[in-house]
């Protein structure tokens, strides 16, 4: 059975991931899948590098903005809701184009995965819980990691309820069998997927760069909207890198010199994590944006794209 193809493009924060997937739906005529866990909420912008109206030159941009920031928004709900974008992009004889940095995200659409194969156990759930309020998060996530760093390296450490949902898994099965077996069933598309990367000193520039530009922007009046409206640090939208050391420094924890240091250096040990996560997809083509430029790019993508007779990833 012959799959519809669809582009991927992923790579660490700040690398150039969205204005490389416009250049190629401009040419290819093509719409974009955000393959991003934070751009799913609405009124966090700034902090989410969103896209802008201006930025998209035209082309049409789907899954940002679609849940409220204290709203629950599992990895579930984004495999149904972009496998749904990618049947009407085709449908209408455009090209499919995921772009994001959430691998996770990026795996539920490449693979037929199964985020419910276990059930619940909540005097397991319990447990962790009182462990997380006597120890904190950090001592969580490094339990999980001591216990499976492929599971560790498949859930970002803010994310709590994962983070206790795998814990919990582990004390069951002994084997994190959720990201690890359910990946060798590749899903009816076949997805050609191409990895940005960058040097790491540059990519480290960047992404610090990115930092000052969002505090520029308006970072810490974004935020203190947001707790104006209710949201407290212990949401999770609120938990994302950027927001929850701004409430730190709102609730007087830490200094503002010391707040932008820490989302610098969070992010830097963020984009790590996802160039670890990316190497697990063994066809992708890998391409070093200091090497080319986005016209460059752009021609590579679109003619390995067009040439691919490759029925699966």
């Amino acid at each position: 059975m012959n799959k519809r193809k669809i582009i991927i493009i992923a790579g660490p924060t700040a690398v150039g991931k969205t204005a490389l997937a416009i250049s190629i739906a401009k040419k290819i005529d093509g719409e974009i899948i955000s393959a991003d866990s934070m751009q799913i909420y609405k009124q966090m912008n700034i902090g989410t590098a969103k896209v802008t109206a201006e930025e998209t030159l035209g082309i049409m941009h789907h899954l940002i903005d679609i849940v409220n920031p204290n709203q629950e928004f599992s990895v579930a709900d984004y495999a149904f809701l972009a496998k749904k974008c990618i049947e009407d992009i085709i449908s209408r004889g455009k090209v499919p184009i995921l772009v994001g940095g959430t691998g996770l995200y990026i795996s539920s659409v490449v693979y037929n995965m199964d985020f419910n194969n276990s059930t619940p156990n909540e005097s397991v759930r319990e447990k962790y819980n009182v462990i997380l309020f006597e120890k904190g998060p950090d001592y969580l996530f490094s339990l999980l990691s001591s216990r499976s760093k492929e599971a560790a390296d498949s859930i970002h450490p803010n994310n709590i309820k994962r983070v206790i949902r795998a814990l919990e898994i582990l004390d069951f099965q002994n084997d994190f069998f959720t990201f690890k077996n359910t990946e060798n069933v590749l899903s009816n598309y076949c997805s050609k997927i191409y990895i940005l990367s960058l040097k790491r000193e540059l990519l480290y520039n960047r992404i610090n760069n990115r930092v000052d530009t969002m505090i520029e922007n308006g970072l810490v009046n974004e935020v203190k909207k947001l707790i104006e409206q209710g949201l407290k640090e212990e949401t999770q939208s609120m938990k994302a890198i950027g927001y929850r050391q701004i409430i730190a420094f709102l609730n007087s924890e830490i200094s503002f010199e010391e707040t932008i240091d820490i989302i610098k250096r969070d992010s830097r040990r963020y984009a790590k994590r996802q160039l670890t996560w990316f190497k697990k997809y063994k066809d992708a083509m890998w391409l070093d944006v200091e090497n080319f430029d986005i016209e460059k790019l752009t021609e590579i993508v679109i003619n390995d794209y067009n040439n691919s007779n490759k029925v699966s990833t």
